[in-house]
């Protein structure tokens, strides 16, 4: 007996009522960016290696553990994307599109990562991405925040959902800045996790977004950037509080976001949820300066965010918002000789825009028990005395009626 197949660990089929929660969050951020003016875009799902080494940072982890990195047949270092930012950017700059910014992005698509699988964090999983690329403005980060707040409220899901925003300031801020978290973390050095050893040496203020629970005691501690913010990363910061406002958007404050890649910079941000366990931000981004220059472009300030389809479609079903299968009208051929009939009838209901089904076998009986099991809102029978007049019965089979209509009426008494 062969073995029975099953998916790769950290992939999951889509079906259902999964893949409609999946379609809903897609099909709603798809809606709403373009309503604020967002153009979608599709990248390749992988990318040359240095596409992410270069962008991501070296040190971040999902650079040093958590790529899907191979040689393809040519020699070629090749990478599943890990995110989507990175390869919007190189995007920007093969197709020679810097200097037509600001150019404002929506995505999404699958990405690959290679963690330990649980609830809300999957090896293949799936984003929704926003970019505004080319622009310095604190107006611009607000924006692409309002837009994500916007999304989970036409989600119905942003009940429980809490924005929280931070400043990673400028290069300057941020050398005077990472003096003092050195100095600090130095003195507990010895209570550090093995990664925030290695960090301390190479980025420290990634040792703020540590998980790790001994690391995370001494984060609370650690010095904030707010006493090393330069006059125009403090303007800035206040400029974003005041367009959040403007918005109506609500936040907090949290000093501890840095975010878990390497080229953020000025704003980062989290909306995050106690409705999911331990997986608790469901959108999350910031400014990044530096990345389009990283791809072999111009400076091109930008700022975005990603989100998780698979979080946020776990708070559509933690809310009972998943979206219901579309009803069906079945068409009923009564014998195999008003099936060619019944074919016609079903493409000119399909053509006028009703979703219509119609069963390859069975009797009258078995086909009207499917259709109530399908939950069909309608079955439409056609027998040899129906066909010859011209007419179906339709039964309305939520009500039980019945009624004889003209089949060429028979369309616009469905849409009814």
């Amino acid at each position: 007996m062969a073995t029975k197949l099953q998916p790769v660990r950290g992939t999951h089929d889509l079906i259902g009522e999964g893949f409609r929660r999946h379609h809903r969050v897609i099909e709603t951020a798809r809606r709403v960016s373009a309503l604020w003016g967002f153009e979608e875009w599709a990248t390749p799902i992988f990318e040359d290696t240095r596409v992410f080494s270069r962008g991501l940072g070296e040190t971040s982890d999902v650079v040093s553990k958590e790529m899907y990195s191979f040689q393809d047949r040519g020699g070629e270092g090749i990478t599943l994307r890990p995110e989507m930012t990175a390869g919007i950017c190189r995007a920007l700059v093969s197709n020679g599109l810097a200097q037509s910014v600001p150019l404002k992005v929506f995505a999404a698509g699958p990405v690959f990562r290679y963690e330990r699988p649980q609830a809300g964090r999957q090896r293949q999983f799936h984003q929704i991405d926003l970019e505004i690329l080319g622009s310095a403005e604190p107006l611009a980060d607000a924006e692409v925040i309002a837009c994500g707040w916007h999304i989970q409220r036409e989600l119905g899901i942003s009940e429980g959902v809490t924005l929280e925003v931070n400043t990673l300031g400028d290069t300057p801020s941020r050398e005077g800045y990472r003096s003092a978290l050195i100095a600090y973390f130095t003195a507990h050095r010895d209570a550090l996790s093995e990664d925030s050893q290695r960090r301390l040496e190479k980025n420290p203020l990634r040792i703020i977004d540590s998980k790790d629970a001994k690391d995370r005691a001494l984060v609370a501690d650690a010095p904030t950037i707010e006493a090393f913010l330069t006059d125009e990363a403090r303007a800035h910061w206040d400029a974003l509080r005041r367009h959040l406002d403007a918005f109506g958007v609500p936040f907090g404050e949290n000093p501890r976001i840095v975010r878990g890649l390497d080229y953020y910079s000025h704003t980062a941000f989290e909306f995050v949820t106690d409705r999911l366990g331990a997986q608790g931000t469901v959108m999350g981004g910031g400014r990044y300066n530096g990345l389009v220059e990283e791809m072999g472009g111009p400076a091109t300030p930008s700022v975005g965010w990603g989100a998780g389809v698979e979080r946020l479609a776990m708070l559509l079903e933690a809310g009972g918002l998943t979206p219901l299968a579309p009803r069906l009208v079945h068409v009923i051929p009564v014998s195999a000789a008003e099936e060619e009939e019944a074919l016609r009838v079903a493409g000119a209901l399909r053509e006028a825009g009703i979703a219509t089904e119609m069963g390859h076998k069975g009797n009258l009986k078995r086909r009207m028990e499917r259709a109530n099991k399908a939950g069909a809102r309608a079955a439409v029978i056609l027998g040899e005395s129906e066909v010859a007049r011209g007419i179906a019965q339709l039964r309305d089979l939520d009500a039980g009626t019945q009624e004889e209509v003209a089949l060429d009426g028979l369309a616009a008494r469905l849409a009814r």
